[in-house]
């Protein structure tokens, strides 16, 4: 069955379970030698399977009945070599499936880490990180049982399935019809099975995923939690998706309690009469003790297969459901696309312009209206407004992080959507207003645009940014370990971290969002220093929360509602612009009176 959903004002048809399936499938290819030679030994090992009853019946039918004991030996002993036979078989075939299916699951999480680093920020603006870790994680590795033993399972049970019924109708066709007619209830009731427990096992993924993210959230903000005081709440919150999961794991495993049983019971009735019928046969002279213990054998081949089916079936259909969440990963189309004929962007001077730039996030909201500026090689430009009023977003359209949806963006004439994204974004250099460190070491968090620095340009980054000594003062220098989101490091010491980061890239263009937001006056000062020096040469757009920062700017653009309300220095914008006095009023000249309460001996303070 497939179903539809609404995307982009039209109708998309859902693949179905085949097409998933046959994709997933896909994904076997290039172990083809490997899977090759797997299902071969699982030809050689049904052989050996289906012929132990055949063995078992030339034992009881001439070696016991007959006393011939030279056969009964050579029997016994073809016997055990083939059970070890079998064996071994069976150990170098199951390693040949598995290092298929962990191959896979290889290959499809390097393939879907490739496609989210892709994507662009407004699928990430959508998406949660904990449904796309449940999908990286527990999804594939669904997909990957499948392409392991669950496919091989099912292969093996099929064929033994049919080999066994040929060989049942060759030795007695009424007890081999017979043996059959419980096989379509069987069958039917498999199919029930899929169908009622897929939507389910999709709804349950969806929950954990959901949970996923949930626990992902409160522990990286496990500060807040704590800081107000929330954690019996949020423990709460948690217990009712807990219960959710809980309420849909128990209908499922109530359809999986119904299903095993009636399986189990359909197959034992029928070979209890088959049993009871064969034995009938036996005393009436019609079948052999050695036909009838054959038969018996192959009769319980013949109910394990079909129980084992009746497992690997639903749980195809459940790998369905697990492929559908990653290949929607894998098909999400980005909207920051690097167009086929794109070319790599030279050394520029760092000329950037704004001409007519609009741009509305997901299509809908409008952010920015008719934006045109010019920022010349080496100009800092200052960014400030209130909340909301764009001043992100034009940073963010620099590195080409979303697309504008109006006019263009050029850096040095070249327009940012006919440059390699890689070309665009080596040259420049961004320490954005949330500082995000990685759980490594510092040298490795400051060397992280450009891993094959060397330890001196590495220090040189970390002076200019005013963070040697604050690192060189700690136990183990540049290779202490900071920790998840560098939550070990104060918000200041992150903050000049990231700005060494950026600065070891050595870009012609600068983007600096609030990066000063969370150092004290002491610090802003010494770093203030060292990007007064830093950004010669180079082009900085800088969001402005300081009065340092703006007082420093060739240019400063005040916006309000998407739109550049005012454009000029310090001193004009104070002269002729109503807007930049009130925001100097408000926000700048209390940072300007406490720069000269600082200044004050503390005895001037008590006379003042």
């Amino acid at each position: 069955m497939s179903l539809r959903r609404e995307k982009g004002g039209r109708r998309e048809r859902k693949s179905t379970d085949w097409q998933i399936l046959k994709r997933a499938y896909g994904y076997m290819r290039p172990h083809w030698r490997t899977a090759l030679l797997g299902y071969s030994l699982l030809v050689i090992i049904n052989a050996i399977t289906v012929a132990l009853p055949l063995l078992m019946r030339g034992i009881v039918d001439r070696g016991i009945e007959q006393q011939d004991l030279n056969y009964l030996t050579w029997s016994a002993v073809s016997l055990l070599g083939l059970t070890v036979a079998r064996g071994l078989l069976s150990y170098v075939h199951g390693n040949a499936i598995e290092r298929v299916s962990q191959n896979v699951a290889y290959d499809l999480r390097n393939e879907l880490y490739q496609k989210l680093s892709s994507l662009s920020f407004s699928y990430h603006d959508k998406t949660e990180a904990g449904q796309l870790l449940a999908r990286a994680m527990h999804d594939v590795d669904r997909l990957r049982f499948l392409n392991g033993r669950a496919t091989m399972r099912c292969i093996e049970g099929a064929v033994l399935l049919v080999i066994t019924i040929v060989i049942l109708a060759m030795m007695n066709l009424q007890l081999a019809l017979l043996s059959l007619l419980s096989m379509p209830i069987l069958l039917y009731q498999a199919y029930r099975y899929s169908k009622d427990l897929r939507p389910l096992w999709r709804t349950l993924r969806e929950q954990v995923s959901g949970m996923t993210s949930w626990v992902e959230q409160n522990l990286r903000g496990a500060r807040v939690v704590k800081g107000f005081a929330q954690e019996e709440s949020e423990i709460e919150r948690f217990g009712e998706q807990n219960a959710a999961w809980l309420t849909l794991a128990e209908k499922t495993s109530l359809i999986r309690a119904l299903n095993n049983p009636a399986v189990i019971f359909l197959t034992n009735v029928g070979t209890i009469f088959i049993i009871w019928y064969g034995g009938r046969l036996v005393i009436q002279g019609g079948l052999t003790i050695g036909e009838f213990v054959a038969f018996t054998a192959y009769l319980s081949q013949l109910a394990g297969r079909v129980r084992m089916l009746g497992r690997i079936v639903p749980f195809i259909s459940e790998s369905a459901a697990s492929g559908e969440r990653i290949f929607e990963i894998l098909d999400a189309e980005s909207e920051v696309v690097e167009s086929p004929d794109a070319i790599e962007l030279p050394d520029v001077q760092g000329r950037v312009s704004f001409e007519g730039v609009s741009f509305a996030y997901f299509g809908r909201r409008t952010v920015l209206d008719g934006i045109s500026l010019e920022a010349e090689a080496g100009q800092i430009v200052a960014l400030l407004g209130a909340t909301g009023s764009g001043k992100s977003t034009i940073i963010n359209l620099i590195p080409r992080f979303y697309d504008v949806t109006k006019g263009q963006v050029t850096l040095d004439g070249y327009d940012v959507r006919n440059l390699t994204l890689e070309s665009l974004r080596r040259q420049i250099g961004i320490v954005l207003q949330e500082t995000t460190l990685f759980a490594a070491s510092i040298r490795e968090n400051i060397a992280f645009g450009r891993p094959e620095a060397t330890e001196a340009e590495i220090v040189a980054a970390a002076r200019a940014a005013q963070a040697h000594d604050f690192i060189a003062s700690m136990p183990d220098g540049y290779e202490t370990h900071v920790g998840e989101r560098g939550s070990t490091l104060s918000g200041g010491q992150k903050q000049r971290v990231a700005i060494a980061r950026a600065l070891l890239k050595d870009p012609r263009i600068l983007i600096l969002d609030d990066a000063m937001s969370s150092v004290d006056t002491e610090t802003e000062r010494l770093i203030q220093r060292a990007l007064e020096r830093l950004m010669r040469g180079r082009t900085s757009f800088v969001i402005a929360q300081r009065l340092s920062t703006v007082r420093m700017a060739d240019q400063i653009l005040v916006l309000r509602k998407g739109r550049v309300a005012a454009r000029g220095t310090h001193e004009e914008l104070l002269a002729r612009s109503g807007l930049y006095a009130d925001i100097y009023e408000r926000q700048l000249r209390p940072q300007e009176v406490q720069q000269v309460v600082a200044k004050q001996p503390v005895g001037a303070l008590g006379t003042a």
